[in-house]
């Protein structure tokens, strides 16, 4: 009936990786046995007073200054209040009125076009326990959680559509990643993402009814789950009925989402300042010096690789798409400063492997002095770029150095004419009804003489003294 606008506002949960809690000294290693990092200021026991981690603070300040928000001198924790099993003291720290950063944006590519997605704030608070359902009416609870800092970025409704938030969420990845401050795994829970949706016919002014979507544990899950949910919407209104304001769980395994609540707004959790905290004051020179320790940053990197190394958009942005990545990406130009030939063997042989093996670029045992030096085997004739291929597949194997290879195994190019003229004549000598075809106009046939000479010598003659010489004999020469 109507052409629909989708309006998209994410909350992400960031992780903070910091050896300590927000609030006390407990580790928050992962994977530890359940409820065996904990003490009485994480299980909010009577008397227990919480003391604020600095660490946690400079990654939060950090996480603002990369977006460009404003980090404000001042700011407040207060007491977000709700019951659910595993927060054990009946209310979160986290902040409010008064959050430590606000405004700033994420900047991200989709298809050549850049789009920019404003914050409303960063602000830091603990993290909760984890409850694990057995699916035998029973649940248990894991305390080991409670306290992990988190950051909370807040977006501005202004994703549009599933793919935008895709896009969205895996810059704040690489930012949180490229900033050391968060692992961003979300199969771990390092980052979670809540989604705000309504949709609204086109040219309206007013906002929809919102719901809010929870349990989303992928990119590719809070895609689907958007997907979903603008689907049930846009059924809901034209069959005539009303979206209703709730909170909704998605089942990642059932592809559907359920109904978990009615949506809370800020005043049902019963805000008021940490009465065993005070003010966060953060000074001018302490944001310096944060700023100062700030990494390039992923779409800085982007625009930097584009400009100074002449490569694509959608090259810069998979080089980009990990630090480890794009600084094996720069090594290697420094080994062989041919910034297209380097990104094009890095985006194909490099990240075909780490996927085939499911290992990250830290764990790849070829160096790039190693792809530098293959490359310029190939560059200088040395060998060919499909024996290039073998002798890569070799180094991936055994680690060892291409020129190590291509003498051990005798790879080296046939650059001497007269031996490719001796083998050529045999050849066509052997073949005189394609001669004639050719001769009589099907060029094409020259493929045929070419892949015959490089399967007589091993595919070691020099492919271009190979179309020489051929052209030749075939010419009448």
């Amino acid at each position: 009936m109507f052409e629909y606008e989708y309006i998209i506002g994410l909350e992400v949960h960031a992780q903070l990786q910091t050896e300590s809690k927000i609030f006390c000294h407990c580790s928050t290693a992962y994977g530890s046995p359940p409820n065996t990092q904990v003490c009485p200021v994480c299980l909010g026991l009577p008397g227990a007073l919480p003391a604020l981690n600095k660490r946690a603070v400079e990654y939060a300040m950090k996480m603002i200054l990369a977006t460009g928000g404003t980090i404000n001198n001042r700011s407040v924790f207060a007491r977000k209040n709700y019951f659910y099993p595993d927060l054990p003291k009946g209310y979160q720290i986290s902040q409010y009125d008064l959050p430590l950063g606000e405004g700033g944006e994420i900047e991200f590519n989709i298809e050549g076009k850049t789009y920019y997605i404003g914050l409303i704030r960063i602000h830091l608070e603990e993290d909760a326990g984890k409850s694990i359902h057995t699916g035998e009416n029973c649940s248990l609870i894991d305390m080991n959680r409670c306290g992990v800092p988190l950051i909370e970025i807040v977006s501005k409704p202004e994703i549009r559509g599933p793919i935008e938030a895709y896009a969205y969420l895996s810059r704040i990845k690489q930012i949180v990643q490229y900033l050391g401050i968060c692992s961003g795994d979300m199969e771990k829970g390092a980052l979670r993402c809540d989604a705000n949706i309504s949709i609204r016919p086109v040219g309206q002014v007013e906002f929809g009814t919102r719901t809010e979507i929870k349990n989303m544990n992928s990119f590719h899950g809070v895609e689907r789950a958007l997907s979903f949910e603008i689907d049930r919407q846009v059924e809901i209104i034209e069959s005539g009925g009303r979206v209703m304001q709730e909170t909704l769980l998605w089942d990642e395994d059932e592809g559907e989402i359920h109904p978990m609540r009615s949506k809370e707004e800020s005043h049902d959790y019963r805000y008021f300042p940490e009465p065993d905290l005070t003010e966060l004051v953060v000074s001018d020179d302490w944001v310096r010096e944060v700023a100062m320790s700030l990494p390039e940053l992923p779409h800085d990197k982007h625009r930097r690789f584009q400009k100074d190394y002449g490569i694509p958009m959608y090259d810069a942005e998979v080089l980009v798409s990990k630090k480890p990545l794009a600084d094996y990406f720069e090594q290697t130009v420094e080994a062989f400063p041919n910034p297209k030939k380097v990104s094009n063997w890095v985006m194909t042989e490099v990240l075909k492997v780490l996927k085939d093996s499911r290992i990250e670029i830290e764990q790849f045992r070829v160096k790039p002095k190693q792809i530098g030096d293959l490359l310029r085997s190939v560059d200088d004739g040395t060998i060919s770029g499909k024996i290039a291929k073998d002798v890569f597949a070799e180094m991936v194997e055994t680690g060892d150095n291409p020129s190590d290879i291509i003498e051990k195994k005798g790879l080296q190019q046939i650059t001497d004419e007269a031996m490719l003229d001796a083998i050529t004549a045999d050849i066509i000598a052997k073949n005189p009804n394609n001669v004639k075809k050719y001769r009589n106009g099907k060029e094409q046939i020259l493929g045929f003489f070419v892949g015959e000479l490089m399967k007589a010598t091993k595919g070691k003659a020099n492919p271009e003294l190979a179309n020489k010489v051929i052209r030749k004999y075939l010419n009448g020469a």
